[in-house]
């Protein structure tokens, strides 16, 4: 070993120690905060949006952005969790997208809990067995999911987050001979996702939709001659081989999840409202609905129209629009819109997601 080297290392030991210590400074207060606070309100979204842009902003490398968010959100789960551990539903079982999301945005020190289907996440939500939910909402290759939609229309919970995930679809299976395989299991998106790459190498297999990826490797392990469209961590955890990575269509293939809870968000600096409503029964009614939008200067990031499934041929539209629902600008454009709509219902407003 090289005396630079040693020098190197040595240098490393000491900022290892002095970041100990830094790291247990931080907890400290952050149980200080937890033992100021009037409520029972662990997660503030808005203070750790700040926290991450601000360290994101300040970064100067090497490290990316995304591993200083990445590093700063597992310090802050760790923290957190010494004010109170957090339990977060996702769309199971263990393995899943969802659960990458609920990483991602929660850190490691969270308490999961897989659910069957997207109702029992927000059933468990609701009913307070869980602190939140999360849920995936659309897919920029497969589009909206429409089973989230429909409930957000329904409950009463509101939008606290939001998670953007890159999703890299594996073939994941016992044994890895393609000419082999008859039978291919998976979420429908993700079926969606990876249509061209099965038409061109799998084209005789049975496409057969599950109720999650999870489901379709656990499904692929048992099953001969079969295999699972999954995320890469979904292999180990059932025992499988991966066969082929990145099969998505797409490369930018990015799955976005939205953070159920009970709690509004105050305003981060960088936010966005979601919002649903339906138009009246009149002529020009739909322009009237964007109308207040373009007088008070609102950007509007994304339009869904879904059927209402209270009358034939009549639909509600899902809307993103830039800004907290407390901003000067988007309060006033809301009690414009709550006039000319035939109903509207704020879902919530969040940080954008980093």
């Amino acid at each position: 070993m090289t005396d630079k080297l040693k020098q190197c290392r040595t240098q490393i030991d000491r900022l290892d120690d002095e970041l100990l210590k830094l790291f247990n400074q931080r907890a400290a207060l952050a149980q200080q905060i937890g033992h100021l606070k009037n409520n029972d309100t662990v997660l503030r979204p808005e203070r750790e949006a700040q926290i991450l842009q601000r360290v994101q902003t300040n970064n100067a490398g090497p490290l990316s952005k995304q591993a200083v968010a990445q590093l700063f959100t597992e310090i802050m789960s760790q923290c957190r969790a010494l004010e109170a551990p957090l339990s977060v539903a996702y769309l199971g079982p263990e393995g899943t997208f969802s659960e990458a999301a609920a990483l991602k945005r929660f850190g490691s020190a969270v308490h999961g809990k897989p659910s069957a289907t997207i109702d029992d996440v927000f059933r468990a939500v609701e009913s307070g067995t869980v602190n939140f939910g999360m849920v995936p909402v659309e897919n920029s290759t497969e589009g909206a999911i429409g089973r989230t939609l429909d409930l957000l229309l329904q409950s009463p919970l509101q939008v606290c987050g939001e998670v953007m995930l890159a999703v890299h679809q594996c073939l994941l299976a016992k044994q890895c001979d393609l000419g082999a395989i008859k039978t291919v299991y998976s979420h429908a998106q993700s079926l969606g996702q990876c249509q061209n790459w099965l038409n061109a190498n799998l084209p005789n297999a049975a496409r057969i939709p599950l109720a999650s990826n999870a489901e379709a490797a656990r499904l692929a392990a048992e099953t001969a001659h079969s295999a699972a469209i999954a995320g890469i961590q979904a292999a180990a955890h059932f025992g499988l081989g991966v066969c082929v990575e990145n099969i998505e269509d797409d490369a930018s293939n990015t799955t976005r999840f939205l953070v159920l809870g009970n709690q509004q968000v105050a305003p981060s600096g960088n936010d966005k409202t979601s919002l649903v409503m339906s138009a009246a029964n009149r002529p020009g009614a739909v322009h009237d609905l964007l109308v207040p939008l373009a007088k008070h200067g609102v950007s509007m990031t994304k339009l869904e129209s879904r059927p209402a499934r209270s009358g034939l041929w009549e639909y509600v539209f899902f809307m993103d629009i830039e800004g907290h629902q407390q901003d000067g600008k988007v309060a006033a454009a809301l009690v414009e819109l709550k006039q000319v709509a035939a109903f509207v219902k704020i879902l919530g407003s969040y940080p954008v997601a980093v």
